[in-house]
């Protein structure tokens, strides 16, 4: 049983934050003591990054470079890297969090992030890149008028990246403030300088060049942390479970009987529509993220586009079974040790809190398992992490404004490449300050929910359209606008009256007008649904050449031939 005055006697600080469900959400953490070996480990990945990015700035001189890196990236590169991008504070963070605190469940978040892939390799891959040129909007209105479709899909686009920004600014922040010592505010300047740097100076070859190095530090510290681990219960799965029933027994004052319901499901999707909404958005939203899918235009064909995913399907998936570990190490290691205990706030709350807040538990257990040099290392990847995927973000979003609203909706394609690398990268400029703006902003608000915004609105918006436009002959412009519009708008209302933002964070009421936590379930089939229903009874001239023009979009899909136009509408 835990004994709390006891444990209020071994220490005295507090902080405090909550768990995130999908993105950080490290709470207003406390100012700690510099991390030297944190700092140290920083300034060396800061360091090797800029110097990258000197190099790749050398490199880029034309769009093409500036948003794909010029299609030279081999499959394998561009796997690694998206395995970097796609692996982030999240993940590392939250999901060893979850199994901290919740066990076996927290693997359902595990699962939901790696299905996605197969249903990128199998559904997107290969026709993205033989019908793209740069971004998601390319291919969604290849067949499609222009100027309604590219502006939904990159309006839809950087609401996603609007709010995953906003979650890694906070979740930047909030770490080097704890780990470093630093001020929150200038911890987020910081962010948001190297990301300008990284993307305007450097573009896509610098940024796939930091998720690389980012993704083989994460997986390499990761392995580390996962075999201490092993090690000490012998490389037994059944006693690293067994031991860990007994350890959550201990410190969760539960029967052992309880305490085996973490080897089960049950606690994190209170109701089986959450469950599977939250199946349904994590599943389809990967197929929908823009920094995600914009990394296939950096390879130069459909086969490695294909081999690309595969390198990243296997990195991902080893990378979510380390967490998995990682977070019953925690248990082991770190949920029974005062020195990461936060005893104030367990006094208040009769809950196992850790100094930081239980999304520490990954970073805490590096200082277990490998002292205060392994820690500082850590420390370096998690910001790391957050880093890489900023400047996938960044770019992204600057490519939906330069590329999509200003050249092809603004200008109508009637512009120079050297016009739009320049408004690139203003975009660029602008995204980085409003980042750190929100990033200031929210500081002190619970920003998981926006992770989960982000793939909610991705798998309601911007994944029906792409997928019928690539699939189904019937689809016209008209279908795909009120079909995207409609998913769009119902996923950030339905969200917006949910508990998560309706009562946690906007405080308006005790009682959600929404009950339900995730949109996904209503507004993707809606999406689906407005997309067919507009699009059969769409009779014009316009909608019937759209049709007639399917034929050669599948062919080109399918084989790649005249690729090497700019776009063949």
């Amino acid at each position: 049983m835990m004994k709390w005055n006891s444990l209020l006697a071994l220490a005295g600080t507090a902080m405090s934050s909550s768990l995130v469900l999908a993105g950080p959400d490290l709470g207003a953490a406390e100012q700690q003591a510099t991390n030297w070996p944190a700092i140290i480990m920083f300034l060396i990945f800061v360091g090797a990054t800029l110097f990258i990015t000197k190099w790749a700035a050398k490199q880029t001189t034309n769009t093409k470079d500036f948003y794909t890196a010029g299609g030279g990236i081999s499959g394998f590169q561009n796997g690694l890297a998206i395995a970097g991008d796609y692996m982030s504070a999240a993940s590392f963070l939250g999901i060893s969090a979850m199994v901290f605190l919740s066990g076996f469940d927290g693997l359902l978040y595990s699962l939901g992030f790696m299905v996605g892939w197969p249903i990128v390799l199998f559904l997107v891959a290969e026709r993205l890149r033989n019908l793209g040129k740069y971004n998601l909007s390319d291919v969604v209105s290849f067949r499609l008028q222009e100027k309604p479709v590219r502006t939904l899909a990159a309006l839809s686009s950087l609401v996603v990246v609007a709010f995953y920004l906003i979650a890694q600014m906070v979740g930047a922040g909030q770490l080097i403030k704890l780990l470093f010592g630093l001020n929150y505010n200038i911890a987020v300047v910081i962010v948001g300088l190297l990301m300008m740097a990284y993307v305007i100076f450097g573009g896509m070859l610098a940024t796939t060049w930091v998720q690389i190095i980012k993704a083989v530090m994460l997986l390499s510290g990761a392995t580390f942390m996962a075999f201490m681990v092993m090690k000490g219960v012998g490389f037994s799965f059944t006693n690293m479970f067994e031991q860990s029933i007994q350890v959550y027994s201990k410190v969760h004052d539960l029967s052992l009987a309880d305490a085996t319901k973490i080897m089960g499901p049950g606690s994190l999707a209170s109701n089986p529509i959450d469950a599977i909404s939250l199946g349904l958005a994590l599943m389809f939203g990967t197929a929908g993220l823009p920094h995600i899918l914009m990394r296939f235009f950096t390879v130069k064909d459909a086969k490695e586009a294909r081999k690309s995913v595969v390198v990243a399907t296997g990195f991902i998936g080893y990378f979510y079974l380390l967490t998995f570990i990682i977070g019953f190490g925690a248990i082991l290691y770190v949920s029974n040790n005062p020195q990461f205990l936060d005893i104030a706030k367990m006094a208040i709350t009769g809950k196992l809190e850790l100094v930081g807040g239980n999304n520490m538990a990954a970073v805490h257990l590096s200082d277990a398992v490998g002292g205060d040099l392994f820690m500082g290392f850590i420390s370096a990847v998690a910001f790391a992490t957050i880093l890489a995927v900023v400047a996938g973000l960044t770019l992204s979003g600057a490519s939906a404004i330069s590329h999509d609203l200003y050249a092809n909706v603004l200008k109508k394609g009637q512009t120079t490449p050297e016009s739009e690398l320049r408004m690139s990268k203003i975009a660029t400029l602008g995204l980085a300050i409003f980042a750190m703006i929100l990033g200031i902003l929210f500081e002190k608000q619970n920003v998981a929910f926006m992770v989960g915004l982000a793939f909610s609105v991705a798998a309601c918006a911007n994944f029906p359209v792409l997928v019928l436009s690539m699939f189904w002959k019937g689809l016209t412009t008209r279908g795909a606008v009120i079909g995207g519009v409609a998913g769009l708008v119902t996923a950030v209302v339905l969200i917006v009256l949910s508990k998560a933002v309706w009562v946690d964070t906007l405080a308006i009421s005790d009682t959600p007008v929404n009950p339900f936590n995730g949109p996904a379930i209503f507004a993707m089939p809606l999406s689906f649904f407005c997309c067919w229903l507009f699009s059969v009874t769409d009779n014009s001239a316009q909608a019937q050449a759209e049709r007639k023009a399917f034929d050669a979009q599948f062919v080109r899909s399918q084989t790649g031939i005249g690729i090497s136009g700019a776009s063949d509408h």
